[in-house]
């Protein structure tokens, strides 16, 4: 399993916090940035981890910004992305379970460092369900392509 990680400036104590959590679950990982708390735009690393998911260089993905919600608008405009920003380890768990979810996305100011790193290890250790779940994926993905039509 290979991760690529990615974060702005309000991630980056969240990231150093879980990647100790990637080695203990042994998932090679690379960092995309930032490594600072100097103030930088999300989109600028959101599209750096995204474009790698989606070209199939890393299996899944881990972006953290404020409360999540720009990371997560980000990712999934790239084709074949589902991220989901998950909150709590039922998220994490539903959003592999039933989404095959492929980019994770934490808040780093609104959870604390040790739900994170629940939520991390329940996200990579859920597989995909499939069944009844496949459809609804095929049924995403034909959405993708018609899109990339207009």
């Amino acid at each position: 399993m290979r991760a690529a990680i990615g974060c702005d400036h309000a991630g980056v104590g969240l990231k150093n916090e879980i990647l100790p959590i990637l080695e203990e679950l042994a998932i090679e990982w690379k960092n995309f940035g930032t490594d600072s708390k100097e103030s930088v735009d999300y989109p600028d690393f959101g599209e750096r981890v995204a474009e790698e998911v989606s070209k199939g260089n890393f299996d899944r993905g881990i972006l953290i910004c404020g409360t999540g919600i720009g990371m997560s608008i980000v990712a999934n405009k790239f084709p074949g992305i589902r991220a989901a920003l998950c909150n709590d380890a039922y998220s994490a768990k539903m959003s592999r379970l039933h989404n095959d979810a492929n980019v994770l996305i934490l808040p780093g100011r609104v959870i604390d460092n040790e739900a994170a790193k629940i939520i991390v290890k329940i996200w990579f250790s859920t597989p995909f369900e499939g069944g009844r779940h496949q459809r609804r994926l095929d049924k995403i993905k034909a959405i993708e392509a018609k899109v990339k039509c207009l």
